[in-house]
């Protein structure tokens, strides 16, 4: 009796302090369901792609706009959030469709992960940097600069190309695909880990824990404001 009754507290302490911590300060939830229902939202890969690219440059606004400290580093959080797992997911999943099905794929593909490449080093600094340091705006514009170019050329030329070549079908699997693979990998940049399968699909579930982990102490925007 004298054993249950010390467990009982600390129990409800445990639930009380978990529970009673504000909802924008938890990393952004993605279940497996909500990554199929986005999935059937948009059944082709290329419009499951254009979306995750308005939501960036939304995120990338808001940082600009943000008039509070707590306000950029929300956004900043979950614009890091959202490119690390993007980027990944392609390179997974997208990149190797088109090295398969555009007779130009591996060209396609190099050139892409190049642009990667230097996406994920600006953003490696970008998501170290407080919005207090002098670097802050001057990183964040250079890495968007970067990533708006990699955005224009990818659906301008990629995407289309990887449609024309393949059925709606397939479309629909590499969507589901894309989508389901945005759960499991990290959610910061690693821009020293592989950048094409399968070694980046073990990097990626080796240091996607840790990420999630850290990602427990940020601050993040409230869900309702992050719907593009």
């Amino acid at each position: 009796m004298y054993r249950h009754a010390l467990k009982a507290p600390a129990t409800t302490l445990i639930s009380k302090s978990f529970f009673s911590v504000p909802a924008a300060r938890h990393a952004p939830l993605l279940t497996l369901s909500a990554a199929r229902t986005m999935a059937t939202a948009s059944s082709r890969v290329s419009d499951r792609i254009k979306h995750d690219h308005r939501e960036l440059e939304t995120y990338y606004n808001k940082i600009k706009t943000a008039t509070s400290e707590d306000e950029k580093v929300r956004w900043q959080n979950q614009f890091v959030w959202e490119l690390a797992r993007h980027s990944i997911a392609e390179e997974i999943v997208v990149y190797p469709a088109m090295e398969k099905y555009l007779p130009d794929g591996v060209k396609m593909a190099e050139k892409d992960r190049s642009e990667h490449q230097i996406v994920k080093e600006k953003l490696y600094t970008f998501q170290k940097l407080s919005p207090s340091d002098p670097q802050f705006v001057p990183t964040i514009d250079s890495l968007w600069q970067a990533l708006s170019q990699h955005i224009a050329e990818e659906e301008r030329d990629d995407l289309p190309s990887l449609e024309a070549a393949i059925e709606e079908a397939e479309s629909g699997r590499l969507a589901n695909s894309f989508a389901r693979t945005k759960h499991f990998v990290p959610t910061q940049s690693h821009p020293s880990a592989p950048d094409r399968p399968p070694y980046e699909t073990a990097a990626g579930l080796l240091a996607a824990p840790i990420d999630k982990l850290m990602d427990l102490f940020k601050k993040f925007p409230n869900q309702d404001e992050t719907k593009v």
